[in-house]
């Protein structure tokens, strides 16, 4: 009961004891805020690929082409933890959106419907978002004309101030727009057997829809085309339908690898039932899912991470220097105290843990105040980058840079509990040899003189 009595006496005599709990609270927070925007960032971005390619994406290499996709669509749907799937033909080109205006870009032929059930298509819609009827590429008016979507950042970048699109400009100059892709595809040339040559495509389509997906490189580079349409003009010799991806949903709570084997055992049986395809050459078909494509990226942003996390705990450790230095002083002139409880009989075990347990009390009160702080700055960071890009006109976060168009704001609660107790322990580690100088107080000496 003694020592809980010195805790508070300290705690409301000694306001430099408050020093101590600030810096344990700022570094706590620091360490806090640094790994959630870290893992909200990785969080984020491997988010951002389960929703732009599903959870599980067959992928053809490039000499080969998925057959008779239609058909590997119907069998995947009928695996217990699928819930949707949809085929993908991918090439790159470049899109003429006025004289001068040309963009570099990701063109992928798509099945509306079945992309729909994937991913959040129609939330990522500007014109048919709100929309009851079904999704549509068909320009309003004319049924047979050539439609198509294209992110928000291919028409034009946002804002360099506020990081933000003027949508309304950019559907009212856009929508309904002609423009014409150029890109191509390798063709066997018939008079030297065995090579393949390039064979130009151009592709006039209208936009009639943008999408924003919050992703910037995504928004930035792609363009939607329906799969059918995109294939004649590409594979006009080609009848049946062809993709280079099939793109997987798979139900919520499903386990990943189980459903992985059972994609792997149906595309090997479809690759040679259907297909005719000897094992090696359906070997060279790769089954992932969106994390193991993203891996080696993510292993270096928490590579990064680790790095930074130790870079500030060092950092953070002066807070042990800071606690000795206080709690040295609060000894020296505690000096008399300490020789009055010696001299009622405590042993020099009870001395140092009173000063032990309080520098672990201090350190304790510091990381829950320092867990409050790093909750509140990261649930509001978005909200202080605003409001110094306002007052400072400093932005600080770009979705150009950064992938995103907001500061990804999640708590990491798995590191909380080490970081609240590593900062009890160096707390307790600061007040260590203060307690040990306590202990050693002779009370006769310090009674006889004092």
């Amino acid at each position: 009961m003694l020592k809980y009595v010195i805790w508070l006496r300290y705690l409301s005599r000694k306001k430099i004891v408050l020093l101590s709990i600030a810096a344990v609270a700022c570094s706590c927070a620091l360490l806090i805020v640094v790994s959630s925007l870290f893992t909200g960032f990785i969080n984020a971005f491997e988010k951002s690929a389960s929703d732009t390619i599903g959870d599980v994406v067959i992928t053809a290499s490039d000499e080969l082409k998925i057959e008779k996709y239609d058909h590997l669509l119907k069998k995947l749907e009928d695996i217990k933890s699928v819930e949707a799937a949809t085929a993908v033909i991918t090439t790159q080109g470049l899109l003429r959106l006025a004289s001068g205006n040309v963009r570099a870009v990701e063109i992928w032929g798509i099945d509306i419907q079945s992309r729909a059930k994937v991913v959040a298509l129609k939330q990522s819609l500007f014109k048919q978002k709100d929309s009851s009827n079904q999704l549509t590429f068909n320009p309003s008016g004319n049924e047979d004309a050539l439609g198509g979507f294209i992110g928000i950042a291919v028409t034009n970048d946002p804002d360099p101030i506020t990081d933000e699109y003027d949508v309304e400009a950019v559907l009212k100059e856009n929508i309904d727009k002609k423009v014409a892709l150029t890109t191509g595809v390798l063709i066997e040339d018939a008079a030297r057997k065995g090579k393949n040559r390039f064979k130009r495509r151009n592709i006039a389509f209208t936009i009639t829809d943008i999408f924003f997906t919050g992703t910037y490189e995504i928004d930035k580079n792609f363009v939607f085309l329906p799969i059918d349409k995109l294939q004649k003009r590409l594979y006009p010799d080609i009848d049946q339908p062809i993709a280079d991806q099939v793109q997987i949903k798979l139900k919520s709570g499903s386990d990943i690898d189980l459903a992985m084997a059972q994609i792997a055992g149906l595309w090997k049986s479809f690759a040679k039932t259907e297909l005719g395809w000897s094992d090696y050459r359906s070997s060279l078909v790769s089954i992932k899912t969106s994390r193991q494509m993203q891996e080696p990226l993510v292993a270096e942003f928490r590579k990064q991470m680790q790095i930074l996390l130790v870079i500030f705990s060092v950092v953070s450790s002066s807070v042990i220097v800071l606690i000795f230095c206080i709690f040295y002083m609060i000894v020296e002139t505690k000096r008399k105290d300490i020789g009055i409880i010696r001299s009622c009989g405590a042993s020099t075990s009870t001395i140092m843990g009173v000063f032990l347990g309080f520098g672990g009390c201090v350190g304790f009160i510091g990381a829950c105040f320092g867990v409050l702080f790093g909750y509140i700055i990261t649930k509001n960071v978005n909200f202080v980058e605003h409001w110094v890009s306002s007052a400072l006109g400093l932005k600080l976060w770009k979705s150009s840079v950064y992938m995103f168009t907001k500061i990804p704001n999640e708590m990491d609660w798995e590191v909380v509990m080490p970081i609240v107790i590593s900062a009890t322990v160096a707390a307790c580690l600061g007040a260590l040899l203060p307690a040990i100088i306590a202990a050693k107080v002779r009370p006769v000496k310090i009674l006889r003189y004092e």
